[in-house]
């Protein structure tokens, strides 16, 4: 099947050719015609076949006629990551660069300024990162109530980074006459439950079993020792017809050392990863892409929905915690129906994490081995990681084969213990003698050195004679009514003790003209 008998418009088809694409992928042929028919999709397909053209576009075609107002966005797609959210961008640029859709991008790591303004002017499509579009909308910049298609991409990625309550929020904001994309790569049970809650009669599409690398990519793994992984990336780096790669590693200051590492060796290699700056993330991905950096060491926020035309080899340094991140990781190369190779550096201690990936592809991966070093075995402690006080089972190796603290199972019974004159004369040490009682007065107060201490009085003694001493109620007695006396509470009005004198009667006083009678009557 081709573009053409898709139901897309002609400048939708004509961006199709100039990028030189002529077939569509599984996905593509089957979410397409379902979205130009405005029906809610749910579609669950291998990384690296297209998703995101699934989406892109039908829409540019149902986005063609309308007008978009000031702060209502007619359209929104939510990504997990700015790398996923800036890649989508550019798929809009590219393939409705004969429409004249306004899009605004929406994401953490720039200014607020620029944002706003393209709001202000009304944007038909906006692509945003959950956290950045909740914060806009929390100022007053946005309003939700125009949307007409709604895009969820990536959503297994979204689940495994906490934007699901986000989501939900965001949901709640939006018109319930809506269009709604689903799109995901994996689709474990949480997320099949977060469907059926946003979708209605949605049309499922699978175009791959989930979870499944695709058959494009050549897979193997290198089991060595913790101090050899080093060693044999590097062999691999030489040895294989590396163009570019992807370097994963599972924590970010690991990716540092790496990188110093590789730099040392002379391998031109640079480093992306979470906690770096946007600007910066987005400076050293442009170019990776150009082919100014061959190795990029980088965490799993490169491995959702990354695409790098011609990627070559995908090194998984650390085996990922979780199975589907494998998936993901490896799925970076052999994209396009072009051919690619992955290699994983695993550890006796990855056993079970090796095994759970096994499990979910339902197949082994082939092993290799490299000459000059040593090959480990599954199962086997792995005595490189001793001493490190950290990893797996770390702690646990570093205190076998060493006595216990004191070496106290050696120690003899007490009472099987010899005089401490014959244990100095088995050391060969001559026995301290024992210094006199001081009979000496102290320069203090002439008094005696006692020769022995008193036995201490018990708790209970002391407290009963506490309790007898006739003074312990003449202090209680004192600091009541020191306390009496400090009370600084005013008084106001006597309350019930009214003084008798103030419950009598008072005489009316007699005026100065009724005492001058008195008098002279008198």
């Amino acid at each position: 099947m081709l573009f053409s008998e898709l139901g897309l418009g002609p400048d939708v088809l004509r961006a199709i050719e100039d990028k030189g694409y002529t077939q569509p992928t599984p996905i593509q042929e089957q979410a397409i015609p379902c979205v130009l028919q405005r029906r809610d999709v749910l579609g669950c397909a291998q990384t690296g076949t297209g998703k995101t053209a699934s989406f892109t576009l039908p829409m540019i075609d149902i986005l063609a006629s309308g007008r978009a107002r000031a702060r209502m966005p007619r359209s929104l797609i939510l990504e997990p990551t700015r790398e996923l959210a800036a890649q989508v961008s550019e798929s809009f640029e590219t393939y409705g660069k004969h429409h004249k859709l306004s899009m605004a991008l929406l994401i953490g790591g720039e200014t607020f300024t620029e944002q706003v303004k393209k709001l202000d002017r009304g944007v038909d499509v906006l692509i945003a990162t959950p956290g950045r579009l909740i914060d806009l909308f929390e100022r007053g910049n946005i309003m939700l109530n125009d949307i007409k298609v709604f895009v969820i991409d990536e959503a297994d990625r979204m689940l495994d980074m906490g934007f699901i309550p986000d989501i939900e929020r965001i949901v709640s904001k939006l018109p319930k006459n809506r269009q709604t994309l689903f799109f995901s790569a994996t689709m474990p049970p949480e997320i099949r439950r977060l469907a059926d809650a946003f979708l209605t009669d949605p049309m499922e599409i699978s175009v791959a079993p989930p979870a499944s690398p695709a058959e494009t990519v050549t897979q193997a793994m290198v089991l060595v020792h913790e101090m050899d992984k080093r060693k044999a990336l590097r062999h691999l780096l030489q040895t294989e017809d590396v163009k570019n790669a992807f370097i994963f590693c599972n924590r970010k200051r690991d990716i540092a050392v790496l990188q110093k590492s590789l730099e040392r060796h002379g391998f031109n290699v640079g480093a992306l990863h979470g906690d770096m700056v946007q600007s910066k993330r987005t400076e050293t991905l442009e170019r990776f892409k150009q082919g100014e950096i061959t190795l990029l060491v980088c965490s799993d926020v490169a491995a959702r929905g990354i695409d790098v035309q011609g990627l070559s080899h995908v090194f998984n340094f650390d085996v990922p915690l979780t199975p589907d991140d494998y998936v993901h990781r490896i799925g970076r190369t052999g994209r396009a129906g072009k051919q690619g190779r992955a290699f994983m550096l695993a550890t006796p201690d990855d056993t079970k994490l090796v095994g759970a990936i096994t499990r979910l592809i339902k197949r082994e991966i082939p092993m290799i081995a490299i000459d000059g070093l040593e090959t480990a075995e599954f199962g086997e402690e792995d005595s490189s990681s001793r001493g490190r006080g950290r990893g797996r089972g770390g702690r646990a190796a570093k205190s076998e084969g060493r006595p216990p603290r004191g070496g106290r199972e050696e120690r003899a019974p007490r009472e099987e213990r010899a005089p401490r004159e014959e244990r100095a004369a088995r050391e060969e040490r001559p026995v301290r003698e024992e210094r006199p009682v001081r009979e000496e007065r102290s320069s203090r107060d002439d008094r005696p050195v006692r020769e022995e201490r008193q036995p201490r009085e018990s708790l209970a003694a002391a407290e009963a004679r506490r309790n007898n001493d006739p003074r312990r109620d003449r202090d209680r007695d004192r600091r009541r009514r020191r306390d009496d006396d400090d009370d600084d509470v005013p008084v106001i009005g006597f309350g019930d003790h009214m003084p008798a004198f103030m419950l009598r009667s008072a005489r009316p006083r007699p005026s100065a003209e009724t005492s001058t009678e008195q008098s002279q009557e008198g």
